[in-house]
């Protein structure tokens, strides 16, 4: 009985050990690096007299760090009026603030009292101007909306510009759009003030998130990606991102596309992702048990199309008695086919409305647009539905997709996801029972467990991966270029985060498992140890190979029309 103990022991206290150095490594070798630059900025600004709330970003352990506040400028202006030779001021002036002398000349003969040269100025340029001691050119300052941590989450944020009426300023995009009366505080006699806004936003997990997401789009030439972080028991948003970013302190500099949040206001086809929905919606409804199995032949036609298996050039179908957890397992187009024919068109809209696609999920950020299932009608040929089972064909926004897979890993509940910490978990609906939750998680943990691919030793963990063909806007069809994305939960018995990521653009010879999957590996590890989340199984439960298989794997839509 002892040495039966001791074996059990020793991997768990050695996991412990292994834990507790990476948080020792994160936390006080690391921590400082995170927290400088806004720690920096944030005393600069203790004269700050600005009238804006500010918005912070809160971490694990409850600590808040500025991410937008009011911050004194210099700024430099003119009143023409008293200039009295604007020639010989514009020549002085000019080089310093790197303006043409001919356009200077004309904004100092105006008869105006204002001209604004400059604003949030260099202090080294503010300087050189009041040394010059012009009458009519004058230095001083003025509080303006900072942004300490630069680029990181600006699409979260937003920024504050100029408003309607070009008088004074308000919230642009993000936050500082969403919450514009808030931040803003509304005149009452006097001056308005604004109130502060404290997010569930962890700038720890939103600065790694970023930082994994850059590496993966520039590692495997994308031109874009997404990732979101959250508690999938609350709906509270740990980290949102996406590339390619903007910096908000300058956000001029950036195309106005930068500023959009792909996460809530951009759809993609997901692809096989929706395979674990589709399962789902079968098992709910009675329709079949991870245990059903049917005769796999490597592909299906309908309605003049040829679908086959991603895989099936290299691997042949998987025959007879191919279940559904094995479904998932390989990632089997015609299997998931299978699934939804079994579960009826009809049942299956509902289970996918169920889930939340289709409809917004009620985030607070401005622009959230909803996913698109207009192609599932009563009339539409079975081809799309057909394609819709695993994933194709149909359209959702990343946050929409986070939240239905939420769903799975919480034990049925479809949350709304939110940012505002003062705001409480709030349950949409419940949109399958807790039994067939476990049920598809399960199948979720076994995928992982066989692809060894995003498996982390000692965890249990659930997640599917997704490739598919991008939409062309122009003419219909598809793009010869993929979206890969993958998302998983864990530990698969409590799960204490949900992490999605995507990278899009890349080559149709790209597969999810070797590009996205370890990228969100990497994530899920520093999860681990940032929340010391302690290991839920004593031996690695892995199945040794794959049948010599690369899988899960990448899903492509092959169709003949």
């Amino acid at each position: 009985m002892a040495s039966r103990s001791t074996v059990i022991i020793l991997p768990l206290v050695g996991a412990y050990a292994l834990l507790a150095f990476h948080l020792y490594e994160l936390q006080l070798v690391k921590g400082g690096y995170y927290y400088a630059k806004a720690e920096t900025e944030l005393a600069a600004s203790a004269s700050n007299n600005g009238s804006r709330g500010a918005i912070y970003f809160t971490d694990n352990n409850g600590n808040t760090l500025p991410a937008a506040i009011d911050q004194e400028f210099p700024v430099i202006y003119a009143d023409p009026a008293v200039i009295k030779n604007p020639a010989q001021a514009a020549a002085a002036v000019a080089p310093i603030l790197g303006v043409p002398v001919a356009q200077l000349t004309a904004t100092f003969s105006r008869k105006d009292q204002y001209e604004l040269l400059a604003n949030k100025a260099d202090p080294s340029v503010a300087q050189k101007v009041e040394a010059l001691n012009i009458p009519g050119v004058i230095t001083d300052f003025e509080p303006e909306r900072y942004y300490p941590l630069g680029p990181i989450a600006s699409q979260v944020l937003g920024f504050v510009g100029p408003n309607a009426t070009n008088v004074g300023e308000s919230g642009k995009y993000g936050l500082e759009a969403y919450y514009n009366g808030l931040l803003q505080g509304s005149s009452t006699g006097g001056s308005p003030v604004g109130q502060d806004l404290t997010t569930t936003i962890d700038p720890n997990i939103q600065i790694e998130a970023e930082k994994v997401l850059d590496n993966l789009v520039t590692s495997n030439n994308g031109t874009g990606g997404d990732v979101i972080v959250m508690d999938p028991m609350t709906g509270k948003i740990l980290a949102m991102g996406q590339y390619p970013t903007f910096d908000p302190n300058s956000y001029g500099k950036s195309p106005v596309a930068d500023y959009l949040n792909t996460n809530v206001q951009g759809v993609y086809e997901p692809g096989s992702i929706v395979k674990l929905l589709t399962m789902a919606a079968g098992i709910d409804s009675g329709a079949i048990t991870p245990d059903t199995t049917y005769w796999d032949h490597g592909y299906v036609n309908v309605n003049g199309a040829h679908i086959t298996n991603y895989n099936l050039l290299t691997n042949g179908p998987y025959g007879p008695n191919t279940t559904m957890t094995q479904v998932i397992e390989h990632s089997i187009n015609s299997g998931a086919i299978w699934a939804e024919n079994q579960t009826g068109n009809e049942t299956y809209l509902k289970y996918l409305k169920a889930f939340g696609l289709g409809q917004k999920t009620g985030i607070d950020l401005p622009g959230e647009i909803a996913g698109d299932l207009r192609q599932l009608t009563p009339t539409a040929p079975q081809v799309d539905w057909d394609t819709a089972g695993f994933g194709q064909g149909i359209a959702m926004t990343p946050i929409e997709l986070v939240d239905a897979i939420s769903a799975i890993a919480n034990g049925g509940l479809l949350m709304r996801p939110y940012i505002n910490a003062a705001e409480q978990p709030a349950v949409i609906r419940r949109a399958i029972s807790s039994s067939t939750a476990a049920q598809v998680a399960q199948m979720a943990t076994d995928a992982v467990d066989l692809a060894q691919v995003a498996n982390i030793n000692g965890y249990s963990m659930g997640g599917k991966t997704g490739s598919a063909f991008i939409p062309n806007p122009k003419g219909g069809g598809y793009l010869n270029e993929l979206d890969d994305s993958y998302i998983g939960f864990g530990p698969t018995a409590d799960p204490k985060f949900i992490a999605f990521i995507r990278v899009n653009g890349v080559s149709v010879n790209s597969l999810a498992a070797e590009s996205v999957v370890p990228a969100w590996a990497q994530l899920a590890r520093w999860l681990i140890n940032y929340y010391n989340i302690p290991p839920d199984r004593t031996t690695n439960n892995i199945i040794p190979n794959c049948h010599n298989l690369v899988c899960p794997g990448s899903n492509q839509f092959y169709a003949k029309f």
